[in-house]
């Protein structure tokens, strides 16, 4: 039943890591598809580290969305449906991080007291 929780982490990072590999940065693309296997560590500090590479990915969409925003503008070509569809996506990626507030993944990411 976790895997159905962290699902929108997954999908998230699969997305941003398409969005590198578009770019060539194949070492982040290495490290974000590697990702997931760090959710196999049951420690504290596990969610906190995907938290921020969610937030942090956040923001690369919304930079890229100015760019490519700014870039069609300049040259005319509409914009407004990639505005719209990139903001849905940061912030899809942004929310995907409060999935590690529920009860089930925080009692799993919480040491055991034995």
């Amino acid at each position: 039943m976790n895997f159905l929780r962290l699902l929108p982490v997954l999908i998230s990072l699969l997305l941003v890591a398409a969005h590198f590999f578009r770019a060539g940065q194949t070492a982040i693309v290495a490290v974000l598809l590697c990702m997931p296997l760090l959710l196999l560590v049951r420690k504290a500090w596990v969610p906190w580290v995907f938290q921020v590479v969610l937030v942090l990915a956040a923001v690369e969409w919304l930079l890229t969305l100015i760019d490519i925003a700014r870039l069609r503008m300049q040259t005319g070509d509409s914009w407004l449906r990639m505005a719209v569809i990139l903001g849905v996506v940061a912030l899809f990626t942004a929310l995907s991080g409060l999935v590690f507030r529920s009860k089930a993944l925080r009692a799993w990411f919480t040491p055991s007291k034995a």
